[in-house]
């Protein structure tokens, strides 16, 4: 058995991994084609370098495909329920940083916080007769914290394209989304709410805590851990 590390398969998330790891000794590089999911270690004995996507990576570490993975805190807390069992935070690798924020469109101008956006909300269905809509790729992550805040008259919807674009085409009344410049709110004419920070995310590399680990592996895991600190 070999210890499996999963790392993003392409963009500036793959150039970094790699270099973050480069900076530790381990070489980590693509075999093949960049069409092609293969890569190679080199540095380290006994560690796979398994290339996927970075929403991919939550849950191959929840279901113990992989014994470690680098991928947002974002994508970790969104998609896995119980992430504190399944999965453990190794080190934060320093980049990849965005915010899980919520914005509004600038022409609310009574509307800069969440118990702004609580009463915007119940106005909102008294006016028009349906909740104010919340489009996000986070449900879970925006539920909770909307919960947690006390805002409950409104409606998750959906977004699979720019999220940012949903006010201006109207399907949406209101976002959550991920941000790092807030360049492109401001583009579409939308602010963030003050009190609205739902979750700071970053880069991270995280540890299975389900994957099966033999001697060969448990020994490579704190090979590498010790190169990695």
């Amino acid at each position: 058995m070999t210890l499996k590390l999963g790392v993003p398969s392409k963009g500036r998330l793959m150039e970094k991994t790699f270099d973050w790891f480069a900076q530790r000794g381990i070489i980590l590089q693509r075999s093949g084609s960049d069409r092609e999911y293969a890569g190679a270690v080199a540095g380290i004995e006994g560690v796979s370098l398994i290339l996927l996507s970075a929403g991919e990576i939550p849950r191959e570490l929840a279901a113990g495909r992989i014994h470690m993975g680098v991928t947002g805190t974002d994508l970790v807390q969104e998609k896995l329920a119980l992430w504190e069992q399944l999965v453990e935070p190794v080190e934060e690798l320093g980049f990849g940083h965005a915010d899980l924020i919520i914005a509004v469109p600038k022409a609310w101008i009574d509307v800069d916080t969440l118990d702004d956006l609580d009463a915007a909300a119940a106005a909102f269905r008294a006016a028009h007769g349906f909740r104010l809509r919340i489009a996000t790729k986070y449900h879970r992550l925006v539920r909770n914290f909307l919960r947690d805040s006390g805002v409950a008259d409104y409606a998750l919807v959906d977004s699979q394209g720019a999220t940012e674009g949903t006010v201006a085409n109207e399907t949406a009344e209101a976002i959550a989304d991920i941000t790092s410049s807030g360049e492109t709110l401001r583009a579409n004419h939308l602010k963030i709410l003050g009190d609205a920070m739902v979750l700071r995310s970053q880069a991270t590399l995280w540890r299975s805590r389900t994957a099966p680990v033999d001697d060969r592996v448990r020994k490579t895991l704190k090979e590498l851990e010790a190169r990695l600190g």
